[in-house]
């Protein structure tokens, strides 16, 4: 092994299985909505006080307010209550907890972090930076979601967390976003509907467009076209399923960020929100915007997706476009690289790519710039997270695959200007799994999403074999020294 030595901080995030949200829990079978309804039904008034109370006493100290959930699952079934008598609040309630489940968000793994530095540094001491870590979180079935942390990094290096609140909670999911024309046009025809209903559809909307407008755009294709023909249906299925997939969430401006949970919402991430890439944005005129790459999975496929924020409470959830556009593993550079965004990306499931863009929203044009070379990556390589800009060049750490299927963490430098060109690269791992480290979900494994730079030391907060967190920090000089050293 080489002569780097990573300083492991006592710091360790695991799953706590106490963490639940509502969902909810409704059958396929419209026979067996019905039944369950009718169930509700046959109760007496008092009956149904009284096990709505059992309910509140068992559930309120795990949820802010269980009756606002209860009240939304009760919507999604009320069509198929067979009754015109009016229900009360109380019989309301008690069917929707009836359509109701738990969901324990991280009972299987908290892991694959990223880290960035927090919009709001107000009342943090000098030479302190208070940052936002973003987790996997897994839970049953392996579906994964996105959670938060806030800590703080001292002048010295040393890493606290802020306390975790009990409690956590799903976003409001704006139901009238607005969706950018261009590129909403440009994912149809890459799809392949580059037809006369598309174009039908998207000519009456303006650059800007919400769902409402598209909603009626399609209602008056319908009336037009009926009875509508194989390749108009499948047109207009595939214009909704493109709304469905972006989206708008909106949290509460007093709830924490610990609290805050992106949950799956479209049906192509219905398996699981994977690997978010977050990296803090500035533009050339300064304004500053997160942004994050994350692999959209539904069970059968895997699609890249994008996430935008300035605040950590409004995001837009959006497709990513373009022929490059094919794979996991995607990371955007911090800033604009000679007027154009950069990108890494992987392409073939072994090699690190990169591409230029002059939108964030459409990649096409790859170029290899590392291939595996030492025998610990001989399997494949790929970034763990956005590059980090220092004077010698920009930083890339990566992620490999070696013998019996370790993982390991390098570093590989890219020149500032032209960061197609590969100026230094480690020869061996900066971080390989120790002791505990090797024992977990998969085996083996140290893996991360997204590092900073504070003061002198590189901060990267990494995965320990799919099951929990860590923190590990090291010199930036000490890695660049390293590369130096070999030529």
């Amino acid at each position: 092994m080489s002569g780097l030595r990573m300083r492991r901080h006592e710091i360790l995030l695991q799953p706590d299985s106490a963490r639940v949200i509502l969902r909810p829990f409704i059958p396929g079978s419209i026979h067996r909505i019905t039944a369950i309804i009718g169930r509700a039904l046959v109760l007496e008034e008092n009956e149904v006080v009284q096990e709505l109370e059992t309910i509140h006493q068992e559930f309120d100290s795990r949820h802010f307010d269980i009756e606002v959930a209860l009240r939304d699952h009760f919507a999604m079934v009320q069509k198929y209550v067979f009754t015109h008598r009016p229900l009360s609040c109380e019989r309301q309630l008690l069917i929707g907890a009836l359509f109701s489940g738990e969901y324990a968000l991280e009972s299987a793994a908290l892991f694959n972090p990223s880290i960035v530095p927090h919009p709001d540094q107000s009342e943090v001491p000098e030479g302190d930076l208070r940052f936002i870590l973003s987790l996997r979180a897994t839970g049953e079935g392996h579906i994964s979601s996105i959670e938060f942390r806030v800590g703080i990094i001292s002048s010295t290096g040393d890493i606290r967390l802020d306390p975790v609140s009990r409690f956590v909670a799903t976003p409001q999911v704006v139901l009238n976003p607005n969706y950018r024309k261009p590129s909403f046009v440009t994912k149809l025809h890459e799809m392949g509907f580059d037809n006369d209903c598309s174009t039908a559809v998207m000519d009456v909307l303006t650059d800007e467009f919400t769902r409402s407008d598209l909603g009626n755009s399609v209602a008056r294709i319908r009336r037009e076209h009926m009875p509508l023909t194989h390749d108009f249906h499948r047109t207009l299925e595939c214009i909704k399923w493109l709304a469905d997939s972006n989206y708008e969430l909106l949290f509460p401006a007093k709830q924490p960020l610990s609290e805050r949970i992106v949950f799956p919402v479209s049906s192509n991430e219905s398996n699981g929100i994977e690997d978010a890439r977050f990296v803090r944005f500035v533009e050339d005129d300064g304004s500053i915007q997160y942004y994050a790459t994350y692999t959209a999975y539904s069970g059968r496929a895997i699609l890249p997706q994008l996430i935008e924020t300035t605040d950590f409470l409004h995001f837009r959830i959006l497709t990513l476009n373009g022929s490059a556009v094919q794979n996991k593993g995607m990371a955007l550079f911090p800033r604009r690289i000679n007027g154009r965004y950069v990108m890494l990306s992987r392409q073939d499931d072994e090699n690190l790519f990169i591409m230029f863009s002059d939108n964030p929203h459409f990649w096409s044009d790859q170029q290899m710039i590392l291939r595996p070379a030492e025998f610990w990556e001989a399997g494949k390589i790929g970034n763990c997270g956005s590059p980090l800009e220092t004077e010698a060049g920009w930083l890339v750490i990566t992620h490999a695959v070696g013998p019996m299927r370790k993982y390991c963490i390098g570093a590989a430098l890219l020149d500032l200007e032209d960061p197609t060109k590969v100026i230094g690269r480690l020869r061996e791992p900066l971080l390989s799994p120790e002791g505990n480290e090797r024992e977990g979900y998969v085996p083996n494994v140290v893996y991360s999403c997204g590092s900073l730079i504070h003061g002198p030391d590189l901060i990267l907060p990494y995965a320990m074999s799919d099951k929990a967190t860590a923190f590990a920090s090291i010199p930036v000089e000490t890695i660049l020294k390293a590369m130096k050293s070999q030529g």
